[in-house]
């Protein structure tokens, strides 16, 4: 069986995309693990299906590096956002993706006919813990300290459509991501596992964001943990509620912007190239 696919990547959160209005992918989660391989594969964060909706313009679905299957991704949306447009799937500036956390309201800027960056309507988040979900006996978790490997550490818990847990420090770049990142993802705090953000800040107007996402481990960019990268910082007083937040990820640079209504998220997505793999 021949599948055609197409690489693309937001702030360099990359994902193989399968157009699914014309072809039948089986098994995702077993491609996902096969292709996203950087040696034996094609070379991904994953991959995602855009498919048919009923309720939306099209549908989204992620698999993660081991095969998961992941509610919500930031960056992916963008791509299939801009996927759509660019390939006349859809024909408006203004349109809908259904998505496993619920239908995402995405606003595309023409760039000569395709799309160049795109704003995505990420919705409210859940600040609730056990509707994240994390095991703790409270309801809200801003700043709370916990001991994780030895270490102390105060997080704040925000869920953008999938779990996130943010800690702020002083310097991001000498985090040992490859060591403490599994000690958060397989918590027993965190039932689903995590996706957790080490935010630094750098002004009131921007932060700067590494990420370990669960299942794939560090990647470039991910959008729906800048968002809760920006929601934990306005909780804790470090930005300000409504105003626009530069994000600033390994891979490129989001602008996040926290309302009383919804988080908005935008930022680019780039087509890297299409292909033909056998199955």
């Amino acid at each position: 069986m021949q599948l055609k696919f197409t690489k693309m990547h937001g702030c360099g959160n990359d994902y193989i995309f399968f157009d699914c209005f014309g072809q039948v992918v089986d098994n995702p989660s077993e491609l996902s693990v096969k292709l996203s391989d950087r040696r034996y594969g094609v070379g991904g964060d994953g991959i995602i299906l855009i498919c048919p909706s009923t309720v939306a313009d099209a549908k989204m679905r992620m698999f993660n590096l081991d095969g998961s299957e992941g509610k919500m991704c930031g960056n992916g949306i963008r791509c299939v956002g801009k996927y759509l447009y660019d390939n006349k799937i859809v024909t408006k500036s203004d349109f809908t993706v259904e998505t496993l956390s619920g239908i995402k309201q995405i606003n595309v800027l023409d760039n000569n006919g395709t799309a160049e960056f795109l704003t995505v309507n990420m919705g409210i988040p859940e600040l609730v813990a056990e509707k994240i979900p994390v095991n703790l006996n409270c309801n809200r978790i801003v700043n709370y300290e916990v001991v994780f490997g030895n270490k102390n550490y105060k997080i704040t818990c925000v869920s953008m459509g999938n779990p996130h847990c943010v800690v702020f420090c002083d310097d991001v770049d000498i985090i040992n991501l490859e060591e403490i990142g599994p000690i958060f993802e397989n918590n027993e705090l965190f039932p689903e596992k995590i996706n957790t953000e080490f935010v630094e800040i750098i002004n009131e107007n921007t932060i700067k964001m590494r990420v370990w996402e669960r299942g794939s481990g560090e990647t470039l960019a991910c959008g729906t943990g800048a968002c809760a990268s920006v929601v934990a910082a306005v909780l804790n007083g470090f930005c300000l509620k409504g105003h626009d937040i530069n994000v600033e990820l390994s891979g490129g640079k989001l602008i996040v912007n926290y309302s009383d209504d919804a988080v908005y998220m935008t930022g680019p997505a780039e087509k890297v190239f299409e292909g033909i793999i056998e199955i």
